[in-house]
């Protein structure tokens, strides 16, 4: 089968033929039908060889739809041969607190057990066929197009999952901030609109990003700069955001998210990238509230898959073969990218 796999560290993505799996015990196969390129895809062939741990050659893509043709022993009966399903990928141990509470993407055991979501160690969905390493991460979608299904399984989880844990700051006559409109944060304007009542600032360096910005709901869409502070500012009374998203964590956009959260406000780091924070007593406004994130729960992903059935989001996909997966990534480094890139094998 064809795959688009990671080969050698600081090379690009090359697209080759290699085995198809055969899923072991209670194991499921995939006949892929989507899968989406994220960010984080470019953050992890970006690292240099003392940091880079998720394995060569590594099948890229964690935002994997496919159709159920095969699954091992124990498997078998919990699955329906024939059924389209999305991959939820931050796998699990299934066994430890955090998994027992429902928090499997910040499962404690994961690492030790050496389990790896698809795409971030296991293989994963740019490819033909994909193993999906037990049933309870194979998430029906019913009849939705597996194209607009695939980002949601990360562009839609990841800022579904930081938007409701933020989501008391977000009553009346607040201020939601996201910076960087690429896949995910597209996606968490739709979703601040949808569930909360806030005002949405969109802050991004791309003006086609800022017109998709307003497409998609944005109430002001600003050029991501130094300007842009005095700007929220402005538009706040003086007071800063409610909740300031970051969905690219770069050292310029965590700048400005510090400098524009209000007191007792949120300022949540959703972005991969490299930028380090500086949280301290004169650093930050009082009681603001920093934190990180990681995907989200398969409770999310089961409410997001009946939030897109509904219509309520709304994912701008740009569609590729495999073989156009080497152009696709490259786009997506060159920030030209609208929405999201998908493969469609």
């Amino acid at each position: 089968m064809k795959a688009v796999q990671y080969r050698k560290v600081g090379a690009n993505p090359e697209v080759v033929e290699i085995d198809t799996p055969t899923p072991g015990p209670g194991q499921v196969l995939l006949k892929v039908t989507a899968a989406g390129l994220c960010h984080s895809d470019i953050f992890v062939m970006s690292l240099p060889e003392e940091a880079y741990t998720y394995g060569l050659p590594l099948t890229l893509g964690h935002e994997g739809v496919g159709v159920i043709v095969d699954a091992g022993e124990a498997a078998k009966h919990s699955v329906s041969i024939g059924e389209s399903v999305m991959v939820y990928g931050p796998w699990g141990c299934g066994r430890c607190r955090q998994c027992a509470e429902g928090y499997e993407n910040y499962c404690t055991e994961a690492a030790r057990l050496g389990i790896r979501p698809p795409g971030l160690g296991a293989p994963g969905a740019a490819a033909e066929y994909m193993i999906v390493d037990d049933p309870r991460h194979c998430v029906p979608i019913g009849d939705l197009d597996p194209v607009t299904a695939a980002p949601i399984t990360d562009a839609g989880l990841t800022p579904y999952h930081a938007v409701k844990r933020s989501i008391d700051k977000l009553g009346a006559n607040s201020t939601a901030v996201v910076l960087g409109v690429g896949g995910l944060g597209h996606v968490a304007i739709q979703l601040i609109k949808h569930l909360t009542s806030a005002d949405v600032i969109a802050l991004d360096t791309v003006p086609d990003h800022l017109d998709l910005a307003r497409s998609v709901g944005a109430d002001h869409a600003l050029a991501s700069n130094q300007d842009a502070v005095a700007a929220v500012k402005d538009l706040t009374h003086g007071l800063g955001a409610d909740v300031v998203f970051d969905f690219v964590g770069i050292t310029p956009t965590i700048a400005l998210g510090a400098q524009m959260c209000k007191v007792r406000g949120d300022w949540d780091i959703v972005g991969v990238g490299d930028g380090v924070a500086q949280v301290g007593f004169f650093k930050v406004p009082y009681a603001c509230r920093v934190s990180t994130s990681y995907w989200g729960t398969r409770t999310d992903l089961v409410e997001l898959v009946e939030l897109a059935q509904r219509g309520v989001l709304t994912v701008h996909t740009e569609t590729y073969t495999l073989d156009q997966a080497p152009v696709a990534y490259q786009k997506l480094r060159d920030h030209q990218v609208r929405g999201r890139a998908v493969l469609v094998p």
